[in-house]
């Protein structure tokens, strides 16, 4: 599986979570906070019908001529949203579109409703040991070990983890 940025977003969130999702343990369908997060974009994409875009394994969720916004349910992880942005902002540019980065949240938590990221080489080099790590995650042949953290109790994969 290449590499995208769910799996990018998954491996800062929880080693566990991105090999699950990587060696496609799907559990997600039932999860009310990834059916909430996706009425978010199914909403957004309704109101502004052209603003998603594919490019090779990856989602845009709007592009403009300044920025590439990635619009999230909560603030819950910024680090894991962050780098998921720098990806699509890497696989930009590699197609030769300079954009910088913009995080949107609809639920405010504790933070900022809008962070600005922008790509730099020392990000990109960053990205690129990251993309590699992961590579190496998905081929191992079992499952990380489950650490159990607060967050869990929101996780898809609860039941898989926990019961």
């Amino acid at each position: 599986m290449k590499v995208n940025g769910t799996l990018i977003n998954y491996y800062f969130h929880c080693k566990r979570q991105c090999w699950l999702h990587g060696n496609r343990v799907n559990l997600e369908d039932n999860s009310e906070d990834v059916k909430i997060g996706k009425a978010i974009h199914e909403l957004k994409q309704e109101q502004n019908k052209e603003t998603e875009i594919s490019i090779e394994n990856i989602k845009i969720d709007k592009l403009s001529a300044e920025y590439l916004t990635e619009i999230k349910k909560s603030d819950a992880d910024v680090n894991a949203a962050t780098w998921q942005l720098l990806l699509y902002l890497k696989i930009l540019k590699d197609k030769g579109i300079d954009r910088k980065g913009k995080l949107e949240f609809i639920e405010k938590n504790k933070s900022k409703n809008i962070i600005y990221v922008e790509l730099d080489d020392e990000k990109i080099a960053e990205l690129d040991q990251v993309v590699r790590e992961i590579e190496v995650l998905l081929q191992q042949a079992t499952v990380p070990v489950v650490s159990k953290m607060p967050k869990c109790k929101k996780c898809a994969y609860y039941e898989y983890c926990f019961i």
